[in-house]
């Protein structure tokens, strides 16, 4: 029994930071019908984001968990203004093969600056030593992330859900021509859409960045599996982006305790049975499906 109760944990843990990846994508595919592959490569500069900011400037890990999605954000949004916006009124496709080329760019710029090996980023010390709960001890950072992760999803819900820019956010995702016929200026709006959705990604690394090695290549081993949760969730659903990552890291954490070989394959394993049974996903519409 503690042997699942500590992978259940594990498993949240991961599905915290599917939440927050899966999430950003589904805001982004929810207003802009845009299938944005370079998120993995958004999530490792936000986490290269907090090592420079701490190493070279001597920041520290809380004003990098606010400074690095900023920084993330402003380059999405340079880039969508630059490069995506050309491409909306084309096939999906060119955006997907768009973004796959960036990602590409990305992470071997990184690559020849830092190396294949990456860099280490410490723990904060208020966060460093663990916790006892109930008969286990807990690391204090990682109760943290999930902590901190629920909060943002729960705030990322909040907005959409019960704010005026959110209202305006979900008219102008489901009814474009009628939100730009009643006098809303839609297209101010994509840009920053982008920008907020790309920051998720910039705030998922800096909080990856102490439990894991910073390196190039760190965005690349979660973006499929964080595209396999968008679409069992449902294309631009934000609840079903948050309950399916949350759910994909227990089911992952708990398949390499009783199946080792299959841990990797569940989450496709599930998507191609949600993709047979319910094609709009467990969450979303059938006009996004």
């Amino acid at each position: 029994m503690e042997i699942v109760l500590v992978q259940v944990f594990n498993g949240l843990i991961s599905g915290a930071f599917y939440a927050l990846l899966s999430l950003g994508l589904a805001v982004i595919f929810g207003m802009l019908r845009v299938v944005n592959f370079m998120h993995g490569a958004l999530y490792m500069l936000g986490a290269f984001g907090a090592y420079l900011l701490g190493v070279q400037l001597g920041v520290s890990f809380w004003w990098a968990l606010i400074v690095s999605p900023l920084a993330v954000a402003a380059v999405g949004f340079l880039l969508e203004r630059t490069l995506l916006r050309r491409l909306y009124e084309l096939n999906v496709l060119y955006n997907l093969l768009l973004t796959f080329g960036l990602t590409l760019v990305i992470q071997d710029a990184m690559r020849l600056r830092f190396g294949i090996q990456g860099v280490p980023y410490s723990i904060p010390p208020q966060l460093r030593g663990a916790v006892l709960i109930g008969f286990m001890f807990f690391p204090t950072y990682r109760l943290f992330v999930l902590g901190f992760s629920v909060l943002v999803c729960l705030g990322v819900w909040w907005l959409i859900e019960r704010t005026r820019a959110g209202m305006i956010i979900r008219a102008s995702t489901e009814h474009p021509v009628l939100t730009r016929a009643l006098g809303v200026d839609v297209d101010r709006w994509i840009p920053l859409v982008f920008a907020f959705g790309v920051a998720l990604a910039g705030l998922a690394g800096v909080l990856a960045a102490p439990m894991r090695n910073v390196s190039p290549l760190m965005g690349a081993d979660l973006i499929i599996t964080t595209f396999a949760i968008v679409v069992i969730g449902g294309m631009g659903s934000i609840l079903g982006s948050v309950v399916t990552g949350f759910f994909v890291g227990v089911l992952s954490a708990l398949g390499a305790v009783y199946y080792p070989p299959a841990a990797n394959t569940l989450v496709f394993v599930l998507m191609a049975v949600v993709l047979l049974l319910r094609p709009s996903g467990l969450f979303g519409s059938p006009e996004a499906g």
